[in-house]
């Protein structure tokens, strides 16, 4: 029994000695380091040459890209290749809402006011967006222009040419026609420019600083001040 005791006694202890010796000296897996410093925890793949991408068929591409163009070209013509007449809106959010930009396609009552029913406008390249709505009237009336000045621009084919309709081109306005290849009514953003003026001797006597303060004060103190004329009246009433 006592052999039994000093065999586990033993066997517990070079157990002991063998985790003392991993932890000190191993890998140092599963065992925290000190302050924050990362575990060491490699996995060294190898395999990296196979998800290495490269940039050879660039050259390819390009070319690619151009003849997939002429063939769209030549297979909408006589339709312009950037595609159909789009608004002009103003982008979402109050950071970027300054900012304009050409929209998904016209609203209802842009069409309406132009004087274009719905269900022709896409037929003679004019995008629609039945979702879309005006919220001021400004970009109504410039978006109504710009579907004017596209109309008054605009060249019909007939589709036969023995039997033309009301608004088709005539053969000597049909021979002149190219195709376009730039968006249609590109859109001009305002830049803002710098009025230079001579400075005055009011410019001078004018205190900026001054005047900011004393408004912001004006603005802090009206419930006070209003507080003591409703006093003074109730005061004087008595």
């Amino acid at each position: 029994m006592c052999a039994r005791l000093e065999i586990f006694a033993l066997l517990l202890a070079l157990d002991c000695f063998c985790l003392v010796f991993d932890t000190a000296f191993g890998s140092g897996v599963g065992t925290m380091v000190k302050h924050n410093n990362v575990i060491p925890n490699g996995h060294f793949k190898k395999d990296w040459q196979n998800y290495v991408r490269t940039w050879f068929n660039q050259p390819a591409r390009k070319k690619r890209r151009r003849t997939a163009r002429q063939k769209k070209a030549v297979a909408v013509f006589p339709r312009p290749t950037a595609g159909p007449l789009r608004p002009v809106v103003h982008s979402q959010t109050l950071k970027y809402n300054s900012k304009i930009r050409s929209g998904r396609g016209f609203t209802l009552e842009e069409l309406k006011a132009a004087g274009i029913p719905k269900k022709l406008a896409p037929t003679i390249g004019i995008a629609v967006d039945h979702r879309r709505k005006n919220r001021c009237l400004e970009s109504l009336q410039e978006n109504i222009n710009r579907l004017n000045t596209y109309r008054a621009k605009l060249v019909v084919f007939p589709r036969r040419s023995k039997k033309t309709k009301a608004g088709d081109a005539t053969a000597e306005e049909l021979s002149s026609v190219t195709q376009l290849t730039r968006p249609v009514l590109p859109i001009v953003k305002p830049q803002p420019t710098a009025e230079i003026v001579s400075i005055t001797d009011e410019m001078k006597s004018q205190k900026g600083y001054y005047k900011l303060r004393l408004e912001r004060m004006n603005e802090r103190l009206v419930g006070v001040r209003k507080k003591k004329a409703e006093q003074a009246e109730k005061d004087e009433k008595k």
